[in-house]
């Protein structure tokens, strides 16, 4: 059986990457669902699956906000790093440029040695 070259959870949980990260930009589910085009309950479907994946809560959810936890600000800033880079490198590609990316070596074949 192979291992997966990078240890990400299920393109199921990465949806909910999505939906975490909308949330935690705005701190509010609702706009999050207003946002992404889903209904609040999908939102908090959706948080429940990552935060079962992770094994630990993101938000806490004192009234009617929610709060990041320690975890889900962790989270949360390595994530907006990423789409931010991501996002860049969309437009330059949009604009007919050349990514910095593209500069790089072509990834190894395998992360295990052996």
């Amino acid at each position: 059986m192979a291992h997966r070259y990078y240890d990400l959870p299920s393109l199921t949980v990465l949806t909910a990457v999505e939906v975490f990260e909308a949330s935690a930009r705005h701190l509010s589910l609702e706009l999050a669902a207003s946002e992404l085009h889903v209904t609040s309950g999908e939102i908090n479907r959706q948080i429940k699956v990552i935060e079962d994946e992770l094994g630990v809560p993101l938000f806490v959810r004192p009234g009617t906000g929610v709060v990041l936890t320690s975890a889900g600000k962790d989270f949360y800033t390595e994530l907006a790093s990423i789409f931010s880079k991501a996002s860049d490198v969309v437009t330059t590609i949009k604009r007919g440029g050349r990514s910095r990316m593209s500069r790089l070596p072509p990834p190894m074949r395998s992360r295990r040695s052996g």
